[in-house]
């Protein structure tokens, strides 16, 4: 085990690694991740209707051109990564978790995929090793699926305005965002969070819209992850919708 972990301490990507039927998680992030699910019973929905999103909008991206992908806050490897659903793209995932990056270093290669440990909030040394490993002068998509919400308000604008300042026109922007669902018992999944490896900053609609500012916010806008340009992945009946909400934009 990396120098450094602690497997008491329930990791907010261990959890999300179980939402999605993983096995890669120690007892502290099940009992966690039982607590959420208790509170909220479709979190397992959600995630899966987040992952089939990222599908959905890396297959867009790379319809659109862009061949160079930066997934940032990657979590640990699963079904349907992003290099398998681009395999002709060149593929960074980026994941500040010590035990995230030595799994995924272990179970994925290939000349076009790399695994990057950093910290995205300092952006002036994300910025200058990814420059590395992808040509900013050309179009690169950032993914930021559930990661905006682990990070708070100032610092959170500042990094996609850094990344969005260091790429050119035709790069994208892949955003997934939690939002405040259920007042009720939101306070008491808050409190979960915080006693794991991140606290969660839960967003209305219009401050995740901000974070497309300077991008070209693609149709159908912002949405329910399973209504952005759904496909026969989807599946019915479930109301997953209050989970949060994503959106693709595009640098003109």
């Amino acid at each position: 085990m990396p120098e450094g972990v602690d497997p008491s301490v329930p990791n907010v990507a261990r959890m999300y690694d179980f939402y999605l039927g993983g096995k890669d998680n120690f007892a502290s992030d099940r009992a966690a991740a039982e607590q959420i699910l208790r509170l909220f019973p479709n979190t397992k929905e959600g995630a899966l209707a987040n992952r089939a999103f990222l599908r959905r909008a890396v297959r867009h991206v790379v319809d659109s051109g862009v061949n160079q992908i930066v997934d940032l806050g990657a979590g640990l490897p699963t079904r349907g990564n992003t290099h398998e659903i681009a395999p002709d793209a060149r593929v960074v995932y980026v994941d500040y978790d010590a035990v995230v990056c030595a799994h995924g270093r272990a179970i994925l290669g290939g000349e076009k995929v790399e695994i990057l440990q950093a910290d995205v909030r300092d952006t002036d040394a994300l910025i200058e090793r990814l420059g590395k490993l992808v040509d900013f002068e050309r179009p690169v998509a950032f993914l930021m699926l559930a990661l905006l919400h682990f990070i708070p308000d100032d610092e959170a604008y500042r990094v996609v305005a850094a990344l969005r300042e260091a790429s050119v026109a035709g790069s994208h922007l892949v955003v997934s965002h939690a939002v405040d669902a259920a007042p009720d018992t939101s306070p008491e999944a808050l409190q979960i969070y915080r006693q794991a490896t991140a606290a969660l900053n839960l967003r209305t609609p219009e401050e995740i819209t901000r974070f497309f500012d300077g991008y070209e916010l693609l149709e159908p806008g912002l949405t329910f992850p399973q209504d952005w340009r759904p496909d026969e992945e989807l599946w019915p009946g479930s109301n997953i919708a209050d989970f949060g909400y994503v959106g693709v934009g595009r640098k003109p």
